[in-house]
């Protein structure tokens, strides 16, 4: 057997284990909820059910298989959190998601306008109900009756998923899939949208499908051309702590399906959308440059 094939087989082995741990790991936090909550439906319940899962099947894994993977017993290293970012890619991390408001926006309204063929009339009408209990579990999660509850919001909505999903998917799958490293080749490029895809499609939010996983994609190229996991993670905190802060913000226009800060850049606003995702690119660039002169 050729070193390239032994190589492949090394990886799909790696990824197989990996996802063992994640299913294993993951079951046993979703019975240590059961148990612990008796498969209580109350919001505190969920958010318990939500935070245990999370760390099972998105936290620990990938740490495991830092200790296991790395040669070199340095699992931060392996990880990519071992290095920071110059203050002008950080600060431009953050102008970007700022930026992309818009764009996620049209990106958005365009996506759910999508239509299935007649014969999937079934599947769209399942797509459409989940993402309805989707929505509406995420508004029972966000609502803050106290200054504590948005704390706790931030640390379970932007700070936790900021930090698990990233070591999940950039950290872990896109690295093991060959796309941590900054190179021409393609198949850096096809980890990097590989990992988005199977990112958006792991939410279950069909109708979001289209601006996660360009979100997702984003991350990735980020996380390749700085080499620092921590600017996909800050940049993963920033769009989800924005969520959480414009529903704490805008509550009650939020409750009644109208908050400006989710149609900002869609219907009438298009135009504003495009410029959006215009400026992005722009941006994308020029931090590309910057890390590049590193």
């Amino acid at each position: 057997m050729n070193k390239q094939w032994s190589d492949i087989l090394f990886r799909v082995a790696q990824i197989a284990l990996w996802l063992l741990l994640v299913v294993v790991l993951g079951s046993a936090a979703v019975l240590a909820w059961w148990f612990l909550f008796d498969a209580d439906q109350s919001t505190v319940s969920m958010k318990w059910g939500q935070f245990m899962q999370t760390a099972g099947a998105m936290l620990l894994p990938p740490i495991l298989c830092a200790v296991i993977f790395d040669e070199r017993h340095r699992p931060l290293n392996w990880l990519h959190l071992n290095k920071g970012a110059d203050w002008k890619i950080i600060l431009l991390a953050v102008l970007i998601m700022l930026t992309a408001l818009p764009a996620i926006n049209l990106l958005a309204d365009l996506n759910s306008r999508v239509v299935l063929p007649e014969c999937l009339s079934g599947v769209e009408q399942w797509m459409k109900s989940y993402e309805e209990a989707a929505e509406k579990l995420m508004a029972d999660f966000l609502k803050t009756d106290h200054i504590d509850t948005l704390f706790i919001n931030i640390g379970l909505i932007a700070v936790l998923p900021a930090l698990c999903e990233e070591l999940t998917f950039r950290g872990t799958l896109q690295q093991l899939l060959g796309g941590s490293q900054w190179n021409r080749s393609w198949k850096m490029h096809a980890a990097i949208w590989v990992t988005a895809f199977i990112f958006s499609a792991i939410h279950m939010q069909f109708y979001g499908f289209v601006p996660r996983m360009l979100m997702g994609a984003m991350f990735g190229y980020m996380f390749v051309w700085t080499g620092s996991l921590w600017i996909p993670i800050l940049m993963h905190f920033t769009n989800n702590g924005l969520v959480v802060m414009a529903y704490y913000l805008f509550e009650e226009t939020a409750l009644e399906g109208k908050s400006y800060a989710d149609t900002f850049g869609a219907g009438t606003t298009w135009w504003v959308g495009v410029l959006s995702l215009i400026a992005v690119g722009v941006l994308l660039w020029i931090v590309r440059r910057i890390a590049r002169k590193e």
